[in-house]
Parts: C-alpha cells; sequence; structure tokens
C-alpha cells in the first residue's frame, strides 16, 4: 500500500542539527523512539497521528543525519528530553503534544516529569517507568520466558553492518512476529511502504541505562493530560507496567486493547484511532 511521503527538513538548534520529517495538519505533535531511524517514509505509530496533528518524527542524536554525540551520556533519555525541547523552540511552539511507543512512551514519561509545562498532551503506549524485564516472566527480555533467547539473538543479528539487506528485511520480520498477538497476520497488517533502521550505538546505551531506570516516584510530577494504551498481551512492556503508570499519573486515562500485542495502533488501528480522538476532544482546546 502507497503511503505519501514526509517532508524532511535539517532543523538547526541551540543543541545541534536535527533531521525531522512532517506530515499531517493541526495541533503539533512529536513523535520518536528512542533507537530507531526514521525516513521519508516514515513510521506506522506516527502515521496514526496525521489525520488529526502537525506530526514531526524526530531522529534524535546519532539517528539517521542527526547531529552526531560528543559524550555518551548526551545519548541519554533525559539528555534526549534536552534535544526535543531545543527542537520545540526552533520550531516555535510554546506548547505540543507527545506520543511515543515504547521506548518512545519511555522518553514521553521522562518529558512529562520535567516538562509537563510545555505539553499540551502526552501518549504513552506499551511503556513503562522503570526496568521492565527482571521482575516480569510474561516479557520476551526476561530469560524464563520461552522466547527470550531467539528475541535476543535478532536484536544482536539487527546491530550489525554486514548485513544483505534481504537479511535484515527477513530478521526484522520475525522479531515484529513474535511481539503480535496473531503473527500470521504480518503481511495484512504491515502492507505500507514504511521503513526504518536501528541505531546500535542509542540501543546498546539504552539497554545499559535501563538497568537504572526507574521514576516510579516522580510520576505524580506529570500534570500533563496523559492517555496511556497498552495491549493485552504485550511482551515487550507488559501491561502491569501500564497499570502502573495509570495509578501514577494523576490526569490519566488507561486503555486495554484486548486483541494486541505489542503494536495495538497496528493490531486494532480503528479502535485506537477512536481512543485517541476521543482523547483529544476530552482534554485538549481546539485552539491549542
Amino acid at each position: 500500500m502507497f503511503v505519501r511521503n514526509w517532508e524532511r527538513k535539517i532543523l538547526h538548534t541551540s543543541r545541534g542539527e536535527f533531521e525531522i520529517f512532517e506530515k499531517g495538519k493541526g495541533t503539533p505533535i512529536c513523535v520518536t523512539h528512542h533507537y530507531s531511524i526514521f525516513n521519508h517514509t516514515g513510521d506506522y505509530f506516527a502515521e496514526s497521528f496525521t489525520e488529526t496533528n502537525r506530526v514531526y518524527l524526530i531522529n534524535l542524536r546519532e539517528s539517521g543525519y542527526s547531529v552526531k554525540a560528543k559524550e555518551h551520556y548526551q545519548l541519554s533519555m533525559l539528555e534526549s528530553i534536552f534535544d526535543l525541547e531545543a527542537i520545540r523552540e526552533e520550531l516555535g511552539f510554546d506548547q505540543w503534544g507527545f506520543a511515543g511507543h515504547s521506548t518512545g512512551g519511555m522518553l514521553g514519561i521522562i518529558y512529562g516529569i520535567y516538562y509537563s509545562e510545555r505539553l499540551s498532551f502526552n501518549v504513552m503506549v506499551g511503556a513503562a517507568a522503570r526496568e521492565y524485564m527482571t521482575f516480569s516472566k510474561d516479557c520476551i527480555y526476561n530469560p524464563e520466558h520461552p522466547r527470550f533467547h531467539r528475541m535476543q539473538e535478532l536484536n544482536e543479528a539487527l546491530k550489525r553492518s554486514d548485513l544483505q539487506s534481504g537479511e535484515r528485511i527477513a530478521l526484522k520480520i520475525e522479531r515484529t512476529k513474535l511481539s503480535l498477538f496473531e503473527s500470521e497476520k504480518y503481511d495484512e497488517l504491515f502492507s505500507k511502504d514504511i521503513s526504518k533502521e536501528i541505531s546500535a550505538i542509542r540501543m546498546n546505551f539504552f539497554n545499559r541505562e535501563l538497568q537504572i531506570y526507574d521514576v516510579t516516584k516522580k510520576l505524580t510530577f506529570i500534570t500533563t493530560p496523559t492517555l496511556i494504551i497498552c495491549g493485552r498481551y504485550d511482551v515487550q512492556c507488559p501491561l502491569i507496567y501500564s497499570v502502573e503508570l495509570n495509578k501514577g499519573i494523576p490526569n490519566s486515562k488507561l486503555v486495554v486493547f484486548e486483541r494486541s500485542n505489542h503494536y495495538p495502533f497496528i493490531e486494532e488501528a480503528e479502535p485506537f484511532i477512536k481512543e485517541y480522538k476521543l482523547f483529544i476532544t476530552e482534554n485538549v482546546p481546539s485552539d491549542t
């Protein structure tokens, strides 16, 4: 299925140059992921918001043609939020919305903790406020999960720079199928001409930072309207962590999708968009 390409820009900010992609009309919303590399084909998650918002899809530091990291700490979650704030300021917005899936949702948590006043709303999908592997056997990154070893093999293989195109595609498909409620529907669900890569340096830093990541006690600092979404059978960030977010964030709403794993915005696309539109209608003034 053909999807209209996104408009690419290089934005000069006080913290360096960042590659961004824009699409849609309406209230501005920032979408990013902690270690994805986006391109002109966009992103399935970001595409969910283009009917209602002007979406800014951001390649973070060390992703695509964005600025490199001079120091390793610049790859941290908090530093990434500082970068997003510099981008917002350069774009000239007093506020914008934020939406993040998986590690993107974790960035949204940090964003809300430190800059709620700059967010008109916040959407977190399949995210967690703390390390989610060690104490959850339902997580595919827990050694006791039956598919743990295969997921580890796939992640390590995808970091390689010498993979042939066909090999990389096959590995990505297999990796994604591990996180689908109905893996046999992969071809139907992922039919659009959308592709992205992984920033190995960002993923490696994230895997280290994750070991000490726990901001559960700071969730009360998030004051912006927050929509939390999770698939009932999410194997990456299990549902218990979205429940925890909902309990900790004062002005939040949790929606659970009963026939989804880690990708409710694809697996149950229509109800996902319906819930998002309802949330916006209830929480965001039309002139924001």
